[in-house]
């Protein structure tokens, strides 16, 4: 195989695994009944990449997806990687606002879309943006408030005006010849921008990361090597493909090894351990919250997870204790961690499966091959010896091409000798192990002191009654800020803010101790998961502002 890392594209990536294990199955949707083998997938790729070309988009050009994980989601991806538009994903949360933005700032020239989810109707969306779509034709769309808009494809059954038909679509692919597509996709380079993911929001608006082919099918192919992946592995992919989890850490690192994806449409914890069980997976994916759900059932519910062995929980801060549950009752024994951000196209650091469980509950392990880490002073940008914490920063052929347009912020992400500035803090051991201690934006300084929310949170986690936790600065007139835990509890669980700081009392500093304390049921997050620390302060503050003794907020 040809080193990973500079000379393939995703096209043909797919069609090396296509070619070793032509018969294993590559893609399978247990609720639609949809099995394809790494022949029939690579197959309908092509199919769909030449219905691309025959809409007439270009190699470079950006097509954005609004969809759930539904198959032509996976399809597209690798159709894109093969005939050269760049896909632009869309947070499936967005509202009009928001896609609006995106499809703006990203240039798209066109749009393909499913019907919504939950209380979101794509179509309405659609139409309020563009209402000049009802009276145009097919590709010659005129939209005065996005003027780059010119192809809207709809997946579903029914028709709209102005808008092409799936179906429609895919006949049209029948006009491009085979060898019109070689060629498409023997001109296109590694290093050509093959993905645009959008910054989730967590810290500010939404930037575009431009993501090569080098960035991606070298990353999957890291990740899926740290697993142990191979073709008789199946993982399961409950996590959003408009995310880097899913499109990379998922689709990418399974074509990598000819494993098998085995995707759930949208999460639901039941839906997950039915597709465990039923299609035997190997492996599954998840941020700690989706775990911490499916032990819930399973406490409820028994489901064979035998088969179980690896996988990955990341996205956001990883409960030891959650982590060790999971061992046990999941029977994952070789789960890992993966560190990154979606600049890094995401993997910068991660646990291996033959790690002692100890690194792998309490670090979030070590580089990826190909890649650089350093901790750094956030001070003066001095690297910093083994054990000192500072901020994290990565360097290698998984870094970003840049941010779409914003030339200063991308100078501001990445230093002139290609570092890539996380933003987050963290230790590395002197056997390279790096342990996260929180992100420069969410340190509390509570009178001079510096507070790290993971580490009280870590703590919280531990005791009996405590489902979840996140701490963040609220602030504070006599000591700038202080520290305030939003806590949510096991069900049936009754517990008092006196019951939790007697505690942390003498467990912890005092000035760690949370000030404030509010249980809550949920947090809000992003939608692959991430919560949205910058809105629980804002939460914060309206709650202190509501009670004149705040210190029996509950």
């Amino acid at each position: 195989m040809k080193k990973l890392f500079d000379q393939i594209t995703v096209g043909e990536l797919l069609d090396l695994s296509a070619g070793r294990f032509p018969y294993n199955e590559a893609v399978v949707y247990p609720d639609r009944n949809i099995r394809y083998t790494y022949r029939q997938f690579q197959q309908q790729c092509n199919r769909i990449a030449k219905s691309l070309m025959a809409l007439g988009i270009k190699r470079g050009e950006h097509i954005a997806l609004l969809a759930p994980n539904i198959p032509e989601w996976v399809l597209l991806q690798f159709a894109c990687g093969k005939m050269g538009a760049v896909l632009t994903s869309v947070n499936t949360n967005y509202k009009v606002f928001e896609l609006e933005y995106l499809l703006r700032q990203s240039d798209a020239t066109t749009l393909i879309f499913s019907s919504g989810i939950k209380d979101s109707n794509y179509v309405d969306m659609v139409y309020e943006l563009c209402p000049e779509l009802r009276g145009s034709m097919h590709g010659r769309l005129n939209c005065k408030r996005l003027p780059m808009l010119k192809n809207l494809v709809f997946i579903g059954d029914e028709s709209h005006p102005g808008i092409f038909d799936w179906q429609d679509v895919l006949a049209m692919g029948d006009e491009i010849t085979d060898d019109e597509l070689v060629a498409r996709q023997s001109s296109l380079e590694p290093d050509d921008v093959i993905n645009m993911q959008y910054t989730s929001g967590t810290t500010g608006f939404p930037k575009g990361v431009m993501l090569t082919h080098t960035n991606l099918v070298g990353n999957g192919y890291s990740i899926g090597k740290c697993m142990g992946f191979g073709p008789d592995d199946r993982l399961c992919i409950p996590v959003p493909m408009f995310h880097c989890f899913g499109c990379v850490l998922g689709t990418l690192a399974c074509v990598s090894h000819a494993t098998t994806m085995v995707m759930i449409e949208s999460f639901s914890p039941v839906k997950v351990l039915e597709a465990v069980e039923k299609e035997r997976c190997t492996a599954l994916h998840g941020v700690p919250t989706m775990f911490i759900t499916e032990l819930e059932v399973l406490e409820k519910q028994p489901f064979n997870t035998s088969t179980l062995r690896t996988g990955i929980m990341a996205g956001s801060p990883c409960p030891i204790e959650v982590m060790k549950a999971v061992v046990e009752k999941m029977c994952m024994r070789e789960i890992v961690i993966t560190y990154g951000q979606t600049e890094a196209a995401p993997g910068i650091t991660m646990t291996r499966t033959d790690d002692p469980l100890e690194l792998r509950v309490s670090t979030v392990g070590k580089a990826l091959d190909g890649v650089e880490v350093k901790i750094v002073d956030p001070e003066n940008g001095e690297e910093v010896p083994a054990g000192v914490q500072g901020e994290i920063c990565a360097r290698g052929y998984n870094v970003m091409k840049g941010y779409y347009k914003m030339p200063e912020a991308t100078a501001a992400a990445i230093d002139q000798e290609g570092w890539l500035h996380t933003g987050d803090l963290g230790i590395m051991d002197e056997n390279g192990y790096l342990r996260i201690t929180g992100r420069i934006k969410d340190m509390i300084i509570r009178g001079g002191e510096n507070i790290y929310p993971r580490e009280i949170e870590e703590f919280l986690y531990t005791y009996p009654q405590v489902k979840d936790v996140q701490v963040v600065g609220v602030p504070s007139e006599k000591y700038g800020e202080e520290v305030m835990a939003f806590i949510q509890l096991k069900a049936g669980s009754r517990v008092s803010v006196e019951d939790i700081k007697n505690y942390c009392s003498g467990k912890i500093a005092r000035y760690k101790i949370p000030s404030y304390i509010h249980f809550v049921d949920g947090y809000p997050t992003t939608a692959n998961g991430k919560v949205q620390k910058f809105k629980l302060r804002e939460m914060g503050i309206k709650e202190l502002s509501r009670y004149e003794n705040v210190a029996n907020l509950v």
